[in-house]
């Protein structure tokens, strides 16, 4: 891996994760660390991160946090309507696990006008925008707290759905790999959406057709795990022909 590709790849870590350790990162990478301390002075000098003792913090994190701001914020009329459209698919009293992220973060927005709902969830954006409707049951897990993401994660996290089922699970990805599979750029996350999708009944995947194509760090496993795509109109023909194959419902969203 070339130096300017691993920088990108540690950067996009660290964006997902908050920080990111020397040692950490030197074993994910298999570099030294003095590379690894290069690697982050450089990252430093260009202002996405600011090296603290034993690795890299995310710049952005104080503003992020203290605005309840997420970090991925592009694309936002497709998630719009991904989000409407998403919305759609839950009816009253439906219990339903709603995965972090910006574009889970706009089904939450939509659930506006529902009635008698159980959100579980690991994201606390969400958690305060479903819990202002008073006949709603909101559930948050524990877990350790992520910042770009507003997120709960980790092991904890993931335990909290082992005695958890419900109707449907709306997923977030950082990106669908050539090979099909649901990519993320973090690996903190995996063990908790494993555990998402082992307790619900239908698992919708809820992604712009930006993340095809895209291949993240971690791989959670073939998209064949989801039973529905919510995504937009700029998916190819050939991918959606392809899903459909798999068995997977693609609904698209305008």
């Amino acid at each position: 891996m070339l130096a300017e590709q691993r920088r990108r790849r540690i950067l996009e870590l660290i964006q997902e994760e908050g920080s990111a350790s020397v040692k950490a990162l030197s074993e994910i990478f298999g570099v030294s660390e003095p590379t690894i301390r290069q690697d982050l002075q450089k990252l430093e000098a260009e202002s996405f991160v600011v090296k603290s003792h034993g690795g890299a913090v995310l710049k952005s994190i104080p503003q992020q946090v203290g605005s309840l701001s997420l970090q991925h914020t592009e694309n936002l009329d497709k998630k719009a309507a991904i989000g409407r459209m998403a919305a759609e698919q839950i009816a009253d009293g439906d219990a339903i696990i709603l995965d972090s992220g910006s574009t889970v973060t706009a089904v939450a927005k939509n659930l506006v006008g529902k009635r008698g709902l159980r959100v579980i969830t690991n994201a606390l954006n969400i958690a305060l925008t479903v819990g202002a409707n008073p006949t709603f049951e909101v559930m948050v897990t524990g877990g350790e707290f992520k910042p770009p993401t507003l997120s709960l994660t980790g092991e904890k996290a993931a335990a909290f759905f082992l005695q958890i089922h419900v109707d449907k699970l709306f997923l977030a990805t950082g990106g669908v790999s050539e090979e099909y599979e649901l990519t993320y750029p973090g690996l903190s996350d995996i063990p908790v959406k494993k555990a998402m999708i082992r307790s619900a009944g239908e698992v919708y995947l809820v992604a712009d057709s930006t993340k095809i194509g895209v291949h993240s760090f971690a791989s959670l496993g073939s998209i064949e795990q989801v039973h529905y795509f919510i995504t937009d109109s700029g998916l190819k023909p050939e991918h959606q022909e392809r899903f459909e194959r798999m068995g997977i419902k693609v609904l698209i969203a305008h």
